[in-house]
């Protein structure tokens, strides 16, 4: 079969067949394709819904129609109501199970056509054309650009030759006395230097700075798309129910004019307390290099309790997470979540509060002529900026409470007074 690839059209009428109540092997027939074929993509790219449904309380614990729990909520002890008819009891039930819809593991795996799902309360999952076709396209576009390497082998490759480069020696010289410990070419590795996956930079090698650099459309590189697996926005929502109390951190760049300096972003969503850090270029190295600054800093103890979970995009600055999760020492520092694609909605937190940093350094303005100690006096603007989602509280409040005012005298943040408090460019000539 030449073409392997589902179409747009075809995904819209396998979801508009699927409405109708069709088996998969109908559908399969109409498409031309194999019934196999088209379980595979419903399974990959159906969508999961919180739809309830209309005039039915939502709740999804398996237990909920003999349980007898009453008044789980503390702040209201008059209550006599039965905590199983109560929209909060999935919440705060320490008994909660989640009740999952049988005929989710059975074709067609999707909620679309089915008779029960009007007053069904369970959580569902749908196949929605557009949806999946962003998804395929997303999934195509990954998988045809970036570096061919693993996590694994990106570390180890810089533990070779980035200390070798920084002692003069050429990366051909590195490979040609190496050749046991990598199958790589030439231009690769300097692909690899030139794209910010490597601790050496162009600068360490004379012979590149020599060069006139030829002029060409920026590349993005990015290690093996792997690394997301078992790294997902839904593998987050896991962890997170399995440890509840580990608090999440939000990470995120905001970008300058092209090609300049930019700011690695750190939101601390319980408190909305935010860090920003500069760096000189959006690659992951000068990530790697923030949390290497910050693990040296606040030591292995705080650390951990500061950034036990970071949740961010799928940008390529953020595309070598085992760098960022192991110390120096190899041991499992902090753990990496991506958002899915397009879906801001999953960090909203920070983005949120990027708007209070462009109110100082608008979208195009260059970040160029900026040093960390204008981003620590800017942060600390924001952070004393009182919120009504913390109860007229500031940031910084939060924070100090939490953590202790020393740590924020050690990140470079001050509080400021109310009325001293100035959110216009002029903060930053």
């Amino acid at each position: 079969m030449k073409n392997k690839h589902l179409t747009d059209l075809e995904r819209l009428e396998i979801e508009h067949a699927l409405r109708q109540g069709a088996s998969l092997k109908q559908i399969a027939k109409k498409i031309g394709k194999h019934h196999s074929t088209l379980s595979r993509e419903i399974l990959a790219r159906r969508t999961a819904s919180d739809k309830g449904a209309y005039g039915r309380i939502t709740n999804r614990c398996i237990l909920r129609a003999t349980c007898d729990r009453h008044q789980l909520c503390l702040d209201k002890p008059d209550c006599v109501r039965r905590c199983a008819s109560c929209p909060h009891c999935n919440r705060i039930c320490p008994d909660f199970q989640e009740d999952v819809c049988a005929k989710l593991s059975r074709a067609p795996f999707v909620c679309n056509g089915c008779k029960d799902e009007p007053r069904c309360v369970l959580r569902k999952q749908y196949y929605i054309h557009k949806t999946a076709h962003r998804n395929y396209r997303d999934i195509l576009v990954q998988t045809r650009r970036g570096a061919n390497v693993t996590e694994n082998e990106l570390l180890g490759l810089d533990a070779l030759v980035s200390p070798l480069i920084k002692k003069g020696q050429s990366i051909h010289h590195i490979l040609t006395n190496n050749p046991d410990r990598f199958d790589l070419h030439e231009k690769t590795v300097y692909r690899y230097v030139a794209g910010g996956l490597l601790a050496a930079k162009n600068g360490d090698m004379p012979r590149i700075c020599m060069l006139k650099p030829r002029a060409r459309k920026p590349v993005e590189h990015k290690v093996d798309t792997k690394c997301r697996i078992g790294r997902t926005y839904q593998d987050y929502q896991a962890f997170l129910a399995a440890a509840p109390d580990l608090a999440t951190v939000e990470m995120d760049t905001v970008v300058g004019r092209r090609g300049g300096k930019v700011l690695l972003t750190l939101q601390f969503v319980r408190c909305g307390f935010m860090l920003a850090f500069l760096r000189d270029r959006n690659d992951s190295q000068s990530v790697i290099d923030v949390f290497g600054r910050l693990w040296v800093l606040a030591g292995a103890d705080l650390f951990q309790r500061l950034f036990p979970v970071l949740l961010t995009d799928n940008g390529s600055e953020f595309s070598n997470p085992k760098a960022l999760e192991l110390d120096p020492a190899g041991q499992l520092r902090t753990r990496v979540f991506y958002c899915d694609p397009r879906a801001t909605n999953q960090k909203s937190r920070i983005e949120r509060n990027h708007e209070f940093i462009r109110m100082v350094l608008p979208k195009g303005s260059s970040f160029d002529h900026l040093s960390q100690a204008d981003v620590d006096k800017l942060m600390s603007h924001v952070n004393s900026y009182s919120r009504p989602s913390l109860q007229d509280k500031s940031p910084c409040d939060l924070f100090a409470f939490l953590h202790g005012t020393d740590l924020l005298d050690h990140l470079g943040i001050r509080k400021i007074p109310a009325n001293e408090i100035l959110l216009k460019p002029r903060l930053i000539p």
